[in-house]
């Protein structure tokens, strides 16, 4: 059980406490008050938040302090045990209390014909993962082609090719997903940044395409930028030269796995990169 005491303005204190009580974060009653609080102007209150409370005998120590303090209750549980425990506490104890969830568990339950998980810290799960998605596709954003090389530390993988092989969509689509990507182009006879070499080299994964697919898309590329198509990036034999020069660097890396990404779907390359990775991270946790 863990305490947590929060002022919501910095207006005059009332004296009348606000107990939250929850098997999950409390965070479902917390905004509850947030909304009901832009209704009075002048009102700051004194709530104390109690989070994980997964045992009757913490609803009875709680209840009891409520009590001496003359506390009202807000309370957010799951566990129909405990919301039956609570319950029966306030009403012994004559405790002015409202139950958030519970009603509308019950509504569902009579509505649907279907039992609840009963899992607390389900809904700040979800918002943890949201957070992490929009942090992961911002992360995406500003690795793009190459850029800030020293966050490749932060990276939780790493695009390598040549120019047009997909990593920009690729790295956007995984972002989206959760996972902090960067990409790092190959530039003809330049050798890639040394921080690429300083990170794990398990997070690396290199992308390669066919000749004639990639002269094609460069041409496509380049009409569509109303630039001449018949200079050196999309010619077949500087092409040729730049994807077996990519071969020569991905040879002498043997832990980057390469991925030809010729005529596949973008989901497709993406799962396949997806499924190694995890089982690279599985293996490295077991």
């Amino acid at each position: 059980m863990s305490f947590q005491e929060v002022s919501l303005s910095e207006l005059t204190l009332s004296s009348r406490p606000l107990f939250i009580v929850s098997d999950g974060t409390g965070e479902t009653a917390q905004q509850v008050i947030q909304a009901v609080l832009t209704q009075y102007e002048n009102l700051d209150i004194r709530v104390v938040r109690y989070k994980r409370v997964l045992k009757v005998t913490q609803v009875d120590a709680i209840l009891d302090e409520a009590r001496i303090q003359n506390a009202a209750l807000l309370y957010t549980f799951v566990s129909s045990d405990l919301r039956v425990a609570m319950k029966k506490g306030i009403q012994e104890r004559s405790l002015d209390a409202v139950d958030v969830l519970g009603p509308v568990l019950e509504l569902f339950g009579r509505t649907f014909e279907d039992l609840p998980s009963q899992t607390p810290g389900l809904l700040h799960e979800v918002n943890e993962k949201y957070f992490r998605r929009i942090e992961a596709m911002e992360f995406a954003v500003k690795q793009d082609d190459g850029s800030s090389p020293e966050n490749l530390k932060k990276s939780d993988l790493i695009l390598v090719g040549v120019s047009r092989t997909s990593k920009t969509p690729l790295s956007i689509f995984l972002s989206h997903k959760g996972w902090k990507v960067a990409n790092v182009p190959l530039v003809y006879g330049i050798e890639p940044p040394q921080e690429l070499f300083e990170v794990d080299q398990n997070r690396i994964v290199a992308l390669i395409i066919q000749s004639d697919a990639l002269a094609e898309i460069r041409r496509q590329r380049l009409v569509r930028m109303g630039k001449n198509p018949l200079g050196d990036y999309a010619s077949m034999d500087h092409i040729q030269r730049e994807i077996e020069w990519s071969r020569q660097v991905f040879s002498r890396n043997r832990l980057w796995p390469v991925f030809d990404v010729t005529g596949k779907a973008l989901e497709e390359t993406a799962s396949e990169i997806e499924r190694r990775m995890r089982k690279r991270v599985k293996k490295k946790d077991s």
